[in-house]
Formats: C-alpha cells, sequence, structure tokens
C-alpha cells in the first residue's frame, strides 16, 4: 500500500505545478470606442416658438399697366441685378398715348408763346395809354392761361411717358428670383401679378409669442435661433412690437439672422429660443446625431459607453432637426454613447468570445 500512496502523492504534485504553469484566464477590460457626451439641448435654458425664415427686402412685382407679355428674361432661382430687364410688355397703346401728349404739349407751347408776344405788345400800348386797361387785364389772363395749358399738357406727357417706361418690368434691388407667374403671350392688366425677388443677404424670423412674456422676452438677452439644419446660431438683434395683435392677443417679435456663409432659404422654418424662465421642473431636452442611433425593427437604441462596460439601450425618440433626432426619454446629459454603433456591436462581440474562452 505504501508504493501506491506514494505514487498517488507523486501524481498529486505534478498536476499542481501543470495548474500553476497554465495561462491566467484574459482579465477583460473596457473596450476602446470613440464616444460622445450627451449634452442638453438649447431649449433647456429658455423657451421657444417656431417661426419661419424670410427676406428682409423682398418684393412681389405686378403689372401697373395693361399689355400682353412678349418676353420673360428671368426664371425662378436666377440672381439678378437692380435695374436689370426681367419683363417686357407690349407697348403699342402707351406709346400712342405719349406721341398724342407730345403733339398737345407742343401746341400748348406754340399757344403759349403767342399770348405772351401779343400780351407785350398790348402792355407797350398801354404804357402809352393807345389801349384801355382792361385790354391789359385780358391778354394778360390769356397769357397765364397758355402758360397753365402749357404746364397741363407737359404733365400730361410726363404721365404718358410713364405708362409706357411701365411696359419694361426692371429688378428694383440686387436679389433672386423667388417666384414666376406669367409667360410671353398672356395679357395682364394692371395690378396682375409677375414675378417676386428677394435679396438673400439680409434675413430675418418673425415669431408671435404670448404677451404675457412679450416684456419678459424684451429685458431679455439675444435669442438662439436653431435652424432646419441643425445649426444653431445667435441672433444679431431681436425687436418685440409695440402692440399686441387684437384678433390673437399675442405680440410679435421680430429676430434678425447674423451674415451667415450658407444662410438658410426664405421659406424654411427655425426655432427661436428666447433666454428667459419658463422651463422649470421640466427635463431637459436631449439630443444626439442621427448616426449613433441603432434601430431594431421599431426599437431604437444607443450603445451607452462606461468605464466597465458596453450597453445596448432602448430611447423614445422624438423630432429630428437636421442630423441631430430629440430623445425624450433613455438618456441623461453627461452620459456617454459610442459615435459607431458597428465598432460598438464589434466590441460586444469580442467580450462575449472573451468571457466564454475564459469560462471554459
Amino acid at each position: 500500500m505504501k508504493p501506491i500512496r506514494t505514487a498517488l502523492q507523486l501524481a498529486l504534485l505534478l498536476l499542481a505545478g501543470c495548474a500553476a504553469d497554465a495561462p491566467a484566464p484574459p482579465a477583460t477590460t473596457p473596450p476602446r470606442l470613440d464616444t460622445l457626451q450627451v449634452q442638453a439641448g438649447v431649449e433647456a435654458g429658455g423657451r421657444s416658438w417656431d417661426g419661419v425664415v424670410e427676406a428682409v427686402r423682398q418684393a412681389d412685382l405686378a403689372a401697373q399697366t395693361a399689355g400682353r407679355v412678349t418676353a420673360v428674361d428671368v426664371d425662378i432661382d436666377d440672381r439678378v441685378r437692380s435695374g436689370q430687364v426681367l419683363l417686357r410688355l407690349t407697348a403699342v397703346e402707351q406709346q400712342a398715348g405719349a406721341d398724342t401728349a407730345r403733339a398737345q404739349l407742343r401746341a400748348a407751347q406754340a399757344a403759349a408763346t403767342e399770348a405772351e408776344a401779343s400780351y407785350r405788345r398790348i402792355a407797350a400800348l398801354a404804357g402809352g395809354q393807345y389801349v384801355s386797361r382792361a385790354q391789359l387785364d385780358q391778354a394778360r389772363a390769356a397769357r397765364d392761361a397758355a402758360v397753365a395749358a402749357r404746364e397741363a399738357a407737359r404733365a400730361q406727357l410726363a404721365q404718358a411717358a410713364q405708362q409706357s417706361a411701365y411696359t419694361v418690368v426692371r429688378a428694383p434691388f440686387d436679389g433672386v428670383v423667388s417666384r414666376r407667374v406669367v409667360h410671353p403671350g398672356e395679357s395682364v392688366a394692371p395690378g396682375q401679378p409677375l414675378l417676386s425677388l428677394h435679396a438673400p443677404g439680409a434675413l430675418r424670423v418673425e415669431v408671435q409669442v404670448p404677451q404675457s412674456d412679450a416684456e419678459a422676452i424684451r429685458r431679455a438677452g439675444p435669442p438662439t435661433l436653431l435652424l432646419a439644419d441643425g445649426r444653431r446660431v445667435a441672433a444679431a438683434q431681436a425687436v418685440v412690437f409695440p402692440a399686441a395683435d387684437p384678433a390673437t392677443h399675442s405680440v410679435g417679435v421680430r429676430v434678425q439672422l447674423p451674415t451667415l456663409a450658407d444662410p438658410p432659404r426664405p421659406g424654411s422654418t427655425a426655432k427661436v429660443v428666447f433666454p428667459i424662465a419658463g422651463t422649470a421642473g421640466r427635463a431637459p431636452v436631449v439630443t444626439v446625431p442621427r448616426d449613433v442611433l441603432v434601430q431594431r425593427g421599431e426599437v431604437s437604441g444607443v450603445y451607452v459607453v462606461d468605464d466597465a462596460r458596453v450597453v445596448l439601450r432602448q430611447v423614445r425618440l422624438g423630432r429630428t432637426a437636421g442630423d441631430r433626432v430629440e430623445v425624450l426619454s433613455g438618456l441623461k446629459p453627461g452620459e456617454r454613447v459610442a459615435r459607431d454603433p458597428v465598432a460598438a456591436t464589434r466590441a460586444l462581440a469580442e467580450r462575449r468570445e472573451a468571457a466564454e474562452a475564459a469560462h471554459d
């Protein structure tokens, strides 16, 4: 029995030595992922209202005389210079009116010249008392009437010439054509819309706010604008209207946009956030880039990364503004999420494989 006991002890010692030399299971280390920190949105520090971007200088050009469209030299999205010809109308009637007024002016000028000469002759005779004072007064009145008729004919010529000039529509300022509603061959009447254009440089947003908030907005600093493409810009100026709308009892606020390299298009929406109180008790608005979202059927989620693990967490989404999406629930400001969901999925798979190998 003693030899057998000795052999067993030697075998146990060998096994213990082999176990000591075996490599230890790999330690689990946190993955190295590119992350971003979740931050509260711009609405967390104020109250916001939706508005529409509009150009400070915009014009709807309408016909000022009747005629038929002979040529339209511009189209939508064309840039034009001040004074550039945009559209032409037929000018037959207007030119005929101008010619008539010009002939009437020549006749009035001849009558005024004759009346002036007649008055001078009678005035010379009146000095020698060869004519009566009544004849002198009649000659003076005839001269004055002829001069007045000449001035009236000159005004009629100016009016007729202006009607003729209305047949050529020119750009009132440098801008971009935003609308075109007529085509060559159409007949137009005075007041009928023709073209619309705006100057793309100076832009503004006008919003309607409750009258109870108007005074606070007036005292607050400049608002922040959230554009439709996701950009946030500080307003150059905000003007609160001095009176409320009698129908809606709201107060208008006109917000001036700063000069931007890539300005938004007039007509696009924008959110105006005023730095005033009123959000106490509300959870901060959290937004994340759309690229960090993971879609599993109808469920949306993000990979939350901390010092020890990566977790796929379900989130509830709200509005989309440009490349960012509002997160209504599931994330808090200060947490970190993976920028690349594919890399986060790969890191989770590698950790799972490492854990299974260590368990075996």
